[in-house]
């Protein structure tokens, strides 16, 4: 089985997330993406984030049309940090055999020396990377492990950021298009986002 692993805070999650999930299911012929929200980001330790209900709930409406992407609570589940090692290492015990594709944005493939265990998880899933604009990054600047792991998605650049949602919401500014509908309903019904 070939499975796509898509992590985030999801705070919300919004349309960039749901292109990048099936432009690695379409190019790369996933059989299923995993939508991953994490429980305790570990990267963002110093940050306010939302409850994970609700952003395991705006997930789950934002994926609902789509046969091939499942939500996964592992992480959120999962006492203390989350770190992307753990889980791979957790997915290849419950499906032997599977081969993962680890889908992240340019900046993750940057921040990725910093990660725990970096080049276990590349030994444990190939990186399917997203460029944030039109000049990426030289692989050949990155280590050998790193670069023979890692294939570039083309699809196109779609400059949507949490934050800045966050932010529209807070000043009333309206986020149609940049969410899924049932998300918007979602921040809107909940009072997400307001201060």
């Amino acid at each position: 089985m070939k499975l796509g692993l898509l992590g985030g805070t999801f705070d919300p999650v919004h349309i960039g997330h749901l292109v990048l999930g099936e432009t690695a299911r379409e190019q790369l012929g996933l059989d299923s993406v995993l939508f991953m929200p994490t429980g305790q980001p570990w990267r963002k330790s110093g940050r306010n984030i939302t409850p994970a209900a609700h952003r395991v709930e705006m997930l789950r409406r934002a994926i609902a049309d789509n046969p091939a992407f499942e939500l996964s609570l592992m992480e959120v589940e999962r006492e203390g940090p989350s770190y992307t090692v753990d889980t791979l290492q957790e997915l290849m015990r419950a499906g032997p055999g599977s081969e993962i594709f680890l889908i992240v944005g340019e900046d993750s493939l940057l921040d990725l020396p910093n990660w725990k265990a970096p080049e276990r998880v590349v030994e444990l899933a190939t990186l399917v990377v997203a460029a944030r604009g039109p000049d990426r990054v030289e692989t050949g600047e990155m280590a050998a492990y790193v670069r023979e792991r890692t294939v570039w998605l083309d699809m196109p650049l779609i400059d949507i950021s949490a934050t800045d949602i966050r932010e529209r919401v807070r000043r009333g500014r309206p986020i149609r298009y940049l969410v899924a509908e049932a998300v918007k309903a979602y921040i809107r019904e909940k009072g997400l986002y307001q201060t």
